[in-house]
């Protein structure tokens, strides 16, 4: 491995400050939003590219410029990666940066990062070269090779992607039962149903909900998306963007207008001593589905993905089709709405019952035998 890593001698610069590298990094920021922020305007992105303009600046003493080159893009990787050195755990991140990505509010806490999210700046250091067509150093085979160690790395030491608990179907009715005939009763019951029902809407999703895309149609509503993750470059072949909200799901959303006095704005509003305000954030969307998970005695760890998670498993339960569950969700290929899938304990996996119809037959009807040879035949 060693081959793959370049010396590279950059120490920290004299006496960096956290104002220094917050406004070289609002710079770098605005500089690559400027050139692409119809496509860049996801707040995890920004997130990231201000992390690696602060890391830059700490590591390099001098603010951050595209194109970087593949040396870079390695020593960031292997500055928060992980790895395992006699019995402990190191990385090379510098501790007096690392204090002070901490300090900047950069960096949550002190240490390595997951390798998720690893994988993730990475990928949006990517996306930002892309946009702006320049090299891009994250397509090398170095960089590339060092992720796939590190990810086989770390799954050799038991580390393993966390997924928010799934909400299915039963967890949704328990919730849902929390909620009293009050009006934030009424709003976390609307919400819940719709961001299960319209297909297990991201938590982002959820907020931005407008009345505006809600349309009357018999039996409930159907609801227009345009705001989301897949819906960014435009609607995917044989997708649509229009949810029906049918059934329960329907009444609960009808109750909560009514109940709200809604006519324009967002759909789901903050309630402050009875009185309705403006929209709900993201995080106050996870925070009423993690609240209702509690108050229903639920145990695991929920929040907004919760509820897409849960969509899909239910679907695969119930024996719905794949195609019929992606025109729900928006996603793109089988390989990602699988990963949303959660099988459950062993005794709720339909996968496990596949041989109870066979040895019922069994049972009932024994197998056909073959006719006996001649008397005197060859054996």
């Amino acid at each position: 491995m060693s081959d793959l890593l370049p010396a590279l001698t950059a120490s920290l610069p004299a006496d960096p400050t956290v104002a220094q590298l917050s406004q070289s990094s609002a710079d770098a920021v605005r500089e690559v939003f400027a050139e692409a922020a119809s496509a860049n305007t996801t707040r995890s992105y920004a997130t990231a590219l201000r992390y690696w303009a602060a890391w830059y600046q700490g590591r390099y003493g001098v603010v951050i410029a595209m194109p970087l080159d593949a040396p870079c893009v390695i020593q960031f990787i292997i500055d928060h990666l992980a790895r395992r050195s006699g019995d402990a755990l190191t990385w090379e991140l510098p501790a007096a940066l690392d204090t002070l990505l901490v300090e900047g509010k950069f960096k949550q806490r002190l240490g390595a990062l997951k390798l998720s999210t690893i994988v993730h700046r990475v990928a949006v250091l990517s996306s930002a070269h892309q946009l702006l067509k320049l090299a891009n150093p994250c397509e090398s085979s170095e960089v590339r090779q060092l992720l796939a160690k590190g990810r086989r790395a770390a799954h050799k030491r038991g580390e393993r992607p966390s997924k928010k608990t799934a909400i299915t179907a039963t967890e949704l009715m328990a919730m849902i039962a929390t909620c009293e005939d009050d009006l934030i009763g009424k709003r976390d019951r609307a919400l819940l149903y719709f961001a299960f029902a319209s297909g297990g809407r991201r938590r982002s999703e959820t907020a931005h909900a407008a009345l505006s895309k809600l349309a009357q149609i018999e039996g409930g509503y159907r609801y227009h998306l345009d705001v989301g993750k897949t819906l960014q470059e435009g609607v995917k072949a044989g997708g649509s963007p229009d949810k029906p909200l049918l059934g329960p799901a329907a009444e609960a959303l009808r109750a909560w207008i009514d109940a709200a006095g809604l006519q324009e704005g967002a759909l789901f509003r903050q309630l402050t001593r009875g009185k309705v305000g403006a929209g709900l954030s993201p995080k106050s969307v996870a925070t009423i589905i993690q609240n209702r998970a509690r108050a229903a005695g639920l145990v695991g760890n929920f929040g907004g993905h919760s509820l897409r998670s849960g969509f899909v498993t239910e679907g695969a339960r119930q024996g719905i089709a794949l195609p019929a569950i992606m025109a729900m969700t928006d996603h793109r290929s089988v390989v990602s709405v699988i990963g949303y899938y959660q099988a459950g304990a062993a005794e709720t996996n339909p996968a496990a019952r596949m041989l109870e119809g066979a040895a019922r037959s069994t049972t009932t009807a024994p197998p056909p035998r073959l006719p006996e040879s001649p008397t005197g035949a060859d054996s």
